[in-house]
């Protein structure tokens, strides 16, 4: 014998002690699906026949039930649980976590049981506690079923227990897993059935009449390519002829070309079909006119086809989620009334507003589930996004429109009604246009807890990434004080990782340790670009003001914006920052870079030059205010042992060397930050230097390698170069030691001439070495430019060789987790999910950067 239980289920053990409910336990169900009473008190006392601990024993198995059946598990409860209080709060669970409660009854002979005590060590139960367990057990028997328990199992024997081979787990009917699509899902109809047809037709289903088997009605719908329809219920009432409608979707459903669930609507004709006493309102007395021309058969087919739909499916390994009302993310995949309920009719507040009808709770706007629920009742003009959930239903029958949304492409195909076939009680089609979609305004409010405290942000790059409490509250501080409008800010870059130490002696970094660290990962190409010595800039931009408005959410704030690699704005003028944006959006223009990429915004990293035009401060009070006062004290020493020089004291001339030394150190270091700046009077003066196109429309650019960015964006940079600075690159084949030899006497010319140095990335934008995801870029800096770094002496002798001792391995591990968070938080925004879901990556990068790295690097 086979005992079959839902695979999400609570299981009672029901018997009195020695009836063999752990052993039945323990050979039948996993050991963690087991949650026993006796080891609960053992847990809390050290002692499991401790009687004194069964209060704190039982709370410890309520709660570890509770846990178990939120998290979707068949949860087995071994106890004797022979009274009715003892069951109470345990199905009281089942109903709150949506479980189907399960009885397994031990109603084992009393001789049976009083025989396995009597040979029980660790515990003596005299047979009067036995006896009365025995008669709390028959009294239990007659209840359980009123009690809720959907499923019942008595054995009555050794021998029936003995007989059961094993515990299958039962799909529950909503699950369909492992049905993938596509689909095309279609809102409430309200039998408007040429509509229905002409949708059908434009989603590309062939329609015809074929011979009546009693379950097609002669009808045959199906797609060339095997598409799959799912009907969001309310498929009658108000509309013109809903008999044929529910011909056409029985006769998909029983030909396996479509799914169905039920809405309100069609409930309550499966009601009046069976006799129940309805009110004939909402377009029910209209509907039961219509089959009155239809046979008696019909009637019964219809009823039990109405009463047969399951309240919600769960389709593509839980990514999708249909139910006609909607469905929040604890009930999905599970059963019980008040899911089937919330499914019908949404939830309300109980109160009903001026049109009369119920006044709903927004639950989408609380939605933070995984996956995409699609579901319609609540008429809307448009159908949008609203944290990953869409209500579909466009009014047909108030002369809107019929709305499908084809699965997985997320394609909005709709026909538009052919008369008003009914007035609505509330008008949804009238009114100005809102400027901001649903989702949008939902995210004009963000919640402090989606991005404070300790969180695990699971990456595509790099799957679960930690960010600590007190980092989120560093990155918190900094993103509501001195950030850019957060609907801008889809993106931060991540820090860059320095080379390994150089084995030359004169050099802390050198590019033959560029090189070799991606050789010895395996790698075979690489591109080294110019490192520019600006500030980092990331460009958000749009191609004008109203797409800023349709795609970010942003109103009145021009076409883009220009923000520092911590979020803040580039600018501190509007005026020029607009100057800048329009430059930029006309190279875009005129390079036909819109058209090109079939976007109309882009976003990508950036070096913007002078160094100075953002640093002013820091050149001023830490750079220059150190070579001044070095240049001048150091003067002033050497004039003092030119004096004592002169009068012939021993061991000055050692001195005057050493100040010699640290002199031109000083002016070197001088010299070192000097080039990098200039003044700037206008946009004429800057210089805009970009090295990667992020994101556009529907792509972020992680799939192109380094050389179709560099290509791309020199295309932009010949539109304007007045303002854009192309940035030399070169391909290396790390085979070709001649390839080698020349990028390294590339970049030593370079920083000769007072450049910073070079970047190295791999030829692809991502790749993979021996050890995983290599790093996206190292940066080989210049020895001049390390002054500015690490200080004017820094190259002395004792000072590198104390240098090259530093770690890079924490530097190396920030640079990969930032990166993947990066991509993460574009890939999230240009797939639309809610601007919190972008934000949880973006707050990632800025709160990793509070961790403790050498800043020097």
């Amino acid at each position: 014998m086979e005992i079959k239980v839902p695979e999400l289920s609570l299981v009672l053990l029901i018997g009195t002690s020695g009836s063999g409910k752990s052993t039945f336990a323990k050979k039948h169900f996993s050991k963690f699906e087991v949650v026993s009473s006796d080891e609960c008190r053992g847990i809390v006392s050290n002692d499991e026949n401790n009687l004194a601990a069964t209060t704190d024993a039982f709370e410890l198995l309520h709660y570890t039930v509770a846990k178990r059946l939120k998290n979707g598990l068949l949860t087995v409860v071994d106890a004797t649980n022979i009274q009715p209080e003892a069951r109470k709060g345990l199905l009281q669970l089942a109903r709150e976590y949506h479980c189907l409660p399960i009885a397994i009854v031990f109603n084992i002979p009393e001789s049976v049981c009083e025989e396995r005590n009597a040979k029980r060590d660790d515990r003596n139960l005299g047979n009067h506690v036995l006896r009365q367990q025995r008669q709390h057990l028959k009294r239990s028997l007659k209840s359980l079923k009123r009690e809720g328990f959907k499923q019942i199992q008595i054995f009555h024997s050794v021998e029936e227990v003995n007989q059961v081979q094993g515990i299958s787990r039962a799909k529950l009917y909503n699950d369909k897993k492992d049905i993938t699509g596509p689909f095309d899902i279609i809102g409430d109809i309200h039998g408007c059935y040429d509509e229905c047809l002409d949708l059908l037709q434009k989603l590309g289903y062939e329609i015809n009449e074929v011979a009546d088997d009693g379950q097609n009605f002669g009808l045959q719908a199906q797609h060339p390519q095997n598409r799959q329809v799912i009907f969001l219920g309310d498929l009658v009432d108000r509309g013109p002829n809903s008999p044929a409608v529910l011909k056409l979707v029985m006769s998909m459903v029983h030909t396996g070309s479509a799914w169905c669930v039920p809405g309100n609507h069609d409930i309550k004709l499966q009601r009046k079909l069976s006799g129940k006493n309805v009110n004939l309102k909402h377009g029910l007395a209209e509907t039961m006119a219509q089959m009155e021309n239809e046979p008696s058969d019909f009637h019964q087919q219809v009823k039990e086809f109405l009463y047969s739909l399951i309240s919600h499916y769960v389709f593509d390994q839980g990514n999708l989620v249909v139910a006609h009302a909607g469905i929040k993310e604890e009930m999905q995949g599970r059963g019980s009334g008040a899911i089937r309920a919330f499914c019908l009719y949404g939830e309300t507040s109980g109160e009903i507003d001026e049109f009369g009808l119920p006044v709903r709770y927004d639950w989408a706007s609380e939605y933070r589930g995984k996956a995409k629920v699609v579901y319609g009742h609540t008429p809307v003009p448009e159908a949008e996004w609203l944290n990953k959930t869409i209500d579909i239903d466009t009014g047909c029958v108030f002369g809107g429109k019929l709305s499908a949304l084809r699965y997985p492409e997320e394609e909005l195909v709709s026909v538009p009604a052919k008369e008003v076939y009914c007035d609505p009680v509330k008008p949804f089609l009238e009114g100005p246009e809102s400027q901001l979609n649903n989702q949008q305004i939902d995210d004009d409010l963000l919640n402090i807890e989606d991005v404070s405290g300790k969180r695990i942000v699971q990456t595509r790059l790099r799957n679960n990434l930690t960010i600590r409490e007190e980092n989120s509250i560093a990155a918190l501080e900094v993103m509501s004080r001195f950030a850019v409008n957060p609907k801008w800010l889809i993106y931060l870059p991540p820090t860059m990782s320095p080379c390994e130490t150089s084995s030359q002696e004169a050099y802390l970094e050198f590019p033959e340790e560029a090189l070799n660290y991606y050789k010895n990962q395996g790698l075979k190409s690489l591109i080294c670009e110019e490192k520019h010595m600006g500030s980092r800039a990331v460009l958000v931009i749009c191609k004008n003001e109203e797409v800023a408005k349709e795609r970010f959410g942003v109103e009145g704030e021009g076409i883009g914006v220009c923000y520092t690699r911590t979020g803040r704005n580039f600018f501190s003028n509007p005026d020029l920052e607009k100057e800048f944006l329009d430059r930029v959006q006309k190279a875009l223009e005129d390079s036909g870079f819109w058209n090109k990429m079939n976007t109309d915004w882009l976003c990508m990293d950036t070096e913007l030059m002078p160094w100075s035009a953002k640093a002013q401060s820091l050149i001023k009070d830490q750079y220059a205010a150190v070579g001044a006062a070095a240049q001048n004290a150091l003067a002033e020493v050497e004039k003092s042992l030119g004096l004592a020089q002169k009068r012939g004291i021993a061991g000055i001339d050692e001195q005057l060397k050493k100040i010699k030394a640290k002199q031109k150190a000083v002016s070197n270091y001088v010299q070192a930050y000097q080039n990098y700046c200039w003044e700037v009077q206008s946009i004429e003066d800057y210089k805009l230097a970009p090295f990667h196109l992020l994101a556009t429309e529907g792509a972020v650019h992680v799939d192109k390698n380094h050389e179709w960015h560099m290509e791309q964006i020199k295309e932009i940079c010949q539109a304007d170069p007045a303002l854009f600075r192309i940035t030399p690159y070169k391909k290396v084949d790390l085979d070709d030691e001649n390839k080698i030899e020349e990028v390294i006497k590339w970049w030593i010319e370079l920083t000769q001439k007072g450049g910073e140095g070079m970047v190295v990335k791999p030829y692809d934008f991502l790749a993979y070495g021996k050890k995983g995801l290599v790093q996206p870029a190292i940066k080989c800096r210049g020895k001049e430019y390390l002054r500015i770094i690490y200080g004017p002496e820094y190259d002395t002798v004792p000072n590198l060789k104390r240098l090259k001792k530093r770690g890079l391995s924490k530097k190396r591990s920030l640079a990969l987790r930032e990166f993947a968070l990066g991509i993460e938080s574009l890939e999230r925004f240009v797939r639309k999910e809610p601007l919190r879901r972008t934000h949880e990556s973006v707050f990632g990068v800025l709160a990793l950067e509070s961790e403790e790295v050498d800043p020097r690097l």
